[in-house]
């Protein structure tokens, strides 16, 4: 991944690693309140509303190669039951763990010769700019991974009536009487004549026992 452009260290997602030095050993340990940025979660499914707080929990540790960064997030997440569709409501805890790599140093902590071909850098790699490092892409994924792909109410949630939509939960004893799929076309049909048809029809079938008795 290629340097963050001009990390703007008022942004309450940027950290600044300079009271850690170069120093292998050296830990800082930080602790935050932000709000959370948009779409932090499982975008039309759960997330942790956009400007809600987000208590962050950080330890830096200085290595070889950067500053490792270690952590533990906190917020309140919401969505939809995926079974009833009624809105749900929990504690998310996301833990997570990165490496920001100084830009001028090698896997082993070695300052490069020259820098690096980008080709061949790792896409996944996160970089320290002038000290700073942004935590938003790394509190991203740990949230997402902290987060039920399908979230529901509760474990034993009944869901919706297949037929009608009601909310089965509120209805334990809801159900629809069975129709014999044989008389239902007859039903279908008796209910789409008019009632000068069915007066006829009436007639017609009593004209006809009258010829039946003669």
């Amino acid at each position: 991944m290629a340097l963050n452009a001009h990390l703007d260290h008022r942004n309450p997602l940027v950290f600044d690693t300079h009271e850690l030095g170069r120093r292998p050993g050296a830990q800082q340990r930080l602790t935050r309140t932000v709000d959370a940025p948009q779409d932090l979660g499982i975008k039309g499914v759960i997330g942790v509303p956009e400007g809600a707080p987000v208590e962050l929990a950080l330890r830096l540790e200085s290595v070889m190669e950067g500053v490792l960064v270690t952590g533990t997030a906190r917020a309140a997440a919401e969505g939809e039951c995926v079974r009833c569709l009624e809105p749900v409501e929990l504690e998310l805890e996301a833990d997570f763990q990165e490496m920001f790599s100084y830009p001028d140093a090698d896997d082993r902590g070695r300052v490069k010769a020259e820098p690096a071909d980008d080709a061949e850098e790792d896409e996944d790699q996160l970089f320290l700019e002038d000290g700073l490092f942004d935590l938003e892409p790394v509190l991203r994924d740990a949230v997402v991974l902290a987060l039920p792909m399908q979230p529901v109410c509760r474990e034993d949630c009944p869901g919706l009536c297949v037929e009608c939509g009601v909310r089965l939960a509120d209805d334990p004893d809801h159900h629809h009487d069975a129709v014999d799929i044989r008389w239902a076309a007859l039903q279908g049909l008796a209910g789409s004549l008019g009632d000068g048809e069915k007066d006829e029809m009436s007639g017609a079938e009593a004209g006809a026992d009258e010829k039946q008795e003669k």
